[in-house]
């Protein structure tokens, strides 16, 4: 298990990476945000800690970065108690928060939390009617026959079933399912969307066009 601990403060970050490392995780350190996403773009991390009052990028920014590039998990360690802040952070896809001063053995009992959960929303199959998803093999099944599809069309399958019964504009599913730099019409969208739906076949319904927005897959 890897853990990113990204923080301004040098001393945190050492204290936080000593007891990491004494609860049996590999750790990289990170001193502000900017840093800590192009990091999170060239590895693979079980979980990030992320301070907020941040020089460069701050952790709010960090965290919307970070989840756009990887669904890994994100704990909030910050000084800000209030509780605009905390829910503001669940917002934008916080799993957990720790306000400073903290105790260094209930954050690893946190992480360690998130870092579980995690492992097991991976591991997770869907299955809706004859459809069979394996998220963690990255495969699909209909009616026990198997699908191939490109690497995209899978990404935007799994993003629409785990967001199963919301209208998702296009704009949004191509800033999370394509990398944040990607940039094109909504001809992107919707031509993945014909080729989900052949794959699909008896269950292409599921797949609802909403009009003007983009698109939900309905359950």
């Amino acid at each position: 298990m890897k853990v990113l601990i990204v923080d301004d403060e040098t001393k945190i970050r050492e204290v936080v990476s000593e007891y990491a490392k004494a609860s049996g995780y590999e750790c990289d350190q990170a001193s502000n945000g900017a840093e800590a996403v192009e990091m999170v773009k060239n590895n693979n991390y079980d979980c990030v800690v992320l301070d907020i009052m941040m020089p460069e990028l701050d952790g709010f920014s960090a965290c919307r970065k970070i989840k756009a590039i990887k669904d890994v998990p994100v704990i909030m360690l910050s000084a800000r108690t209030e509780e605009d802040d905390k829910l503001f952070s669940f917002d934008i896809g916080v799993d957990d928060y720790v306000t400073k001063p903290f105790s260094p053995k209930e954050l690893m009992a946190r992480i360690k939390v998130v870092c579980e959960r995690n492992s097991s929303h991976m591991n997770e199959k869907y299955v809706i009617e004859g459809i069979v998803i394996d998220v963690d093999g990255r495969s699909v099944t209909i009616d026990g026959n198997r699908v191939t599809m490109t690497p995209k069309e899978l990404d935007l399958l799994i993003y629409l079933v785990e967001n199963k019964n919301i209208a998702l504009g296009r704009d949004k599913l191509l800033s999370t399912v394509w990398e944040t730099d990607y940039y094109e019409d909504d001809r992107t969208i919707d031509t993945h969307i014909k080729m989900l739906r052949k794959d699909l076949g008896p269950y292409a319904d599921h797949i609802v066009t909403i009009r003007g927005m983009g698109y939900k897959f309905e359950v």
